[in-house]
């Protein structure tokens, strides 16, 4: 096992359990994930991955840090206001794992520059807060044959699924296109309980490990929510859509195409 003496102890408690062992932690540092958006669900899910030892995160955001960020997105402090969102991800990502390769991109995610952005990522992690992005990333998911891992919040409410292209129901199964204009609001109109982005981005960072890992039950083929209020976890089963336009039998979405970007959630 090509592990220091440091790094051992690092990941003891994940090398102790016979599911992942000295065999799985090198899955781990071998694995890659891309992660859209180093906001309130990427915040979580960036630190969880590369405290369990991921060797390389590509992190996409082309915001800055603001004070009302911070209410929720832990992976930023007050001195970052200002700062780029995915540089200050990096700081803190390793500040905490230096083994972690951290990529930062200063720009955003459009179907002009995806496939190449995303080249070389073993998984997708969906941290974004508009529709149009969420379809691009799963259409990016589907397209390239990359796992993707969705989620979402808004007031008390997440929601979270995991997609293996080809094989799995993908988010256009679900929800086919945006709802109009107004139906759903943001979270800017809204709010959102700041905690319930660390519920979710921990669950989607916990995807990625079971499908790196290839242990348990992969959250495909089923949409998890989570009501905060009542306390409240759900699974809606979930079935491929063989009249999905991008991964059914006959799709017609053949290529990216940049949507309208409107908020739907974090």
């Amino acid at each position: 096992m090509d592990f220091t003496e440091e790094q051992i102890e690092r990941y003891s408690r994940h090398i102790i359990l016979p599911e992942v062992g000295g065999v799985g932690q090198i899955k781990i540092r071998q694995a890659s994930c891309f992660i859209v958006g180093a906001g309130g669900l990427g915040a979580p899910a960036a630190m969880y991955l590369a405290a369990a030892g991921i060797g390389k995160l590509g992190i996409i955001d082309d915001d800055q840090v603001d004070l009302s960020n911070l209410q929720r997105q832990v992976i930023h402090h007050t001195k970052d206001v200002g700062v780029h969102k995915a540089e200050s991800a990096k700081n803190k990502v390793n500040a905490m794992n230096p083994d972690v390769e951290v990529v930062t991109y200063h720009e955003r995610l459009k179907a002009h520059n995806a496939r190449e952005l995303v080249a070389g990522y073993d998984y997708i992690l969906d941290g974004t807060d508009n529709f149009a992005t969420k379809f691009l990333i799963n259409d990016l998911a589907v397209l390239t044959g990359t796992p993707m891992v969705h989620g979402g919040i808004l007031r008390f409410s997440g929601q979270a699924m995991a997609i293996i292209p080809g094989k799995t129901a993908c988010y256009r199964c679900v929800f086919n296109e945006a709802p109009p204009e107004g139906i759903v609001p943001t979270c800017q109109e809204a709010g959102v309980l700041g905690v319930l982005a660390g519920v979710i981005g921990t669950i989607q960072a916990t995807e990625v490990l079971k499908m790196i890992l290839g242990i348990g039950t992969p959250l495909t083929n089923r949409l998890l929510t989570y009501q905060a209020l009542e306390s409240d976890i759900r699974e809606v089963r979930l079935k491929k859509n063989p009249k999905c336009p991008v991964c059914g039998d006959n799709p017609t979405i053949t290529d990216l195409v940049d949507g309208e970007e409107r908020a739907c959630a974090l």
